[in-house]
């Protein structure tokens, strides 16, 4: 999945600057690593326990942000013999140098996952690992999971295999390279089939009822030596990259419940009545939600410019909260093994050098595929996981957030008063004067108070003034003009 852009040019001014320290303090989060974990991570980048098999030959490449030096997942599409296709996926296997209760486990323990503030990130690992040995850079062997999957003419999974190897990538790629190579009919084969796997399994997903929303994202980037905001709107290469972690999410889902031991990333399926609110919201907004058309399938049929959808997608996004991490063990498979939004069993493995959890699930899997009981430091981990990713998860929730808010802030304060347009995108059940409105430029989402007797009116274009913009509070507030 790609991430946010979050970067801020030495130049930004003070008091946001300030904001963000507050922000780092409030949800005290640790900006650096202790010394003995320094010396941890120098020593096992420079002596990693390295695999047996060799799978430097097979050209691998890296989709990721510009930017990115962290980078988990390499991967190499290929026809199979006879029909259908073999996906190979490496993930950089961080087990290879993480000592179980040595200094850098412990303190991946106390981070949980990797932070992105505009003017810097607090990684998960020190740099020698997430940005040096253990990121899967362009021409450089490390140890990894590789993973194969053989797919059939359809997108199907027919066959996993899980093993540790030594992978060379040959070529760091981005989201929109990836997209003109493809649309210009110039990317070689094992990109082009990126497209291909990328939409049989788009049409799987559909098929079980999976929800991808395509909400477009808020950006921070840096532009001719200052921070703007912007709106991105996934591309259709985001998407195929997306489906490949989906992918293998899954198959190693089944791995884990097959084996009778795991870590789930689940989703209870949304209470009628919530989808019942968005049938009513849908009316509002003058969509047309036939009661024979699932909910999954009007969602793909929405286009994110259209003020209206954009609106409907907002509010689609409420189903997806309440997502945990399910842990289990001795066979004891529990009851809620789905991930609603996914429509299947489904867990996190592809992102080890950012999430804590990825590289417990790896080894379970490991394990699972190789018939072999997993290794005892992650059994005894397993139970608090869930526990520790649900804090680490909030806490990335609230930077990114956090970020967002006081860069509005800080975009707007010289400009109390003004009159803009926008959309509201949001409007509070019990309280229809209070909401969300989403303006075109610049690219911001904030609190909008006030309608009149009648409320906001939701998925409408409205002239509105901002009447609040403090960087130190975080603060944005608009009024219909």
């Amino acid at each position: 999945m790609p991430r946010r852009q979050l970067h801020m040019t030495g130049a930004a001014e003070a008091p946001l600057r300030a904001a963000l320290r507050d922000l780092r303090a409030r949800l005290d989060v640790p900006e650096t690593f202790p010394a003995a974990v320094l010396a941890d991570a120098e020593r096992a980048a420079a002596a990693p326990r390295l695999p047996d098999e060799d799978a430097t030959g097979i050209p691998f490449f890296t989709i990721d942000p510009p930017s990115s030096v962290d980078l988990d997942q390499a991967m190499h599409l290929s026809r199979r013999p006879g029909g259908g296709f073999r996906v190979r996926y490496a993930i950089a296997d961080v087990a290879a140098y993480v000592t179980p209760s040595g200094p850098l486990d412990t303190e991946a323990h106390r981070r949980v996952t990797t932070l992105y503030f505009p003017d810097g990130k607090i990684p998960l690992h020190p740099a020698p690992l997430s940005e040096g040995a253990a990121s899967l850079l362009p021409d450089q062997t490390c140890p990894a999971v590789l993973w194969t999957l053989d797919l059939d003419a359809d997108g199907r999974t027919r066959s996993t295999d899980v093993r540790r190897a030594l992978v060379r990538s040959r070529a760091q790629l981005d989201y929109d390279g990836v997209q003109r190579a493809i649309d210009a009919g110039t990317a070689e084969e094992p990109l082009a089939l990126l497209a291909d796997i990328g939409r049989l399994r788009e049409q799987l997903e559909v098929d079980r009822g999976g929800i991808s929303l395509n909400v477009p994202e808020q950006e921070v980037t840096e532009k001719d030596g200052r921070y703007e905001l912007g709106f991105r709107a996934p591309l259709p290469a985001d998407g195929w990259n997306a489906q490949i972690s989906l992918l293998t999410g899954m198959a190693a889902a089944d791995l884990m419940i097959a084996s009778g031991t795991g870590i789930l990333r689940t989703l209870p399926t949304a209470p009628d009545g919530a989808v019942g609110r968005l049938h009513h919201t849908a009316k509002a907004l003058g969509i047309d939600w036939p009661h024979h058309v699932p909910y999954a399938r009007l969602v793909r049929s929405l286009d994110p410019r259209d003020p209206r959808h954009a609106a409907f997608l907002q509010e689609c996004t409420t189903l997806l909260r309440g997502a945990g991490y399910t842990a289990f063990g001795a066979g004891e498979v529990p009851e809620l093994t789905t991930h609603a939004a996914v429509a299947a069993p489904y867990a996190h493995c592809t992102a080890p050098l950012r999430r804590l959890v990825d590289r417990y699930a790896a080894e379970l899997c490991l394990a699972a595929c190789a018939g072999e009981e997993p290794p005892e430091w992650v059994l005894a981990a397993l139970p608090e996981l869930p526990r520790e990713m649900a804090e680490g998860t909030r806490r990335a929730n609230s930077v990114e957030r956090g970020c967002v808010d006081i860069v509005e802030a800080a975009l707007l304060k010289d400009r109390v008063g003004e009159v803009f347009d926008g959309v509201v995108v949001d409007v509070k059940e019990r309280e229809p004067a209070v909401g969300t409105v989403q303006l075109a430029e610049p690219a911001v989402v904030a609190r909008i108070e006030g309608g009149g007797p009648d409320g906001l009116p939701l998925g409408e274009r409205l002239r509105v003034r901002l009447t609040q913009a403090d960087p130190g509070r975080a603060t944005v507030l608009f009024a219909p003009a």
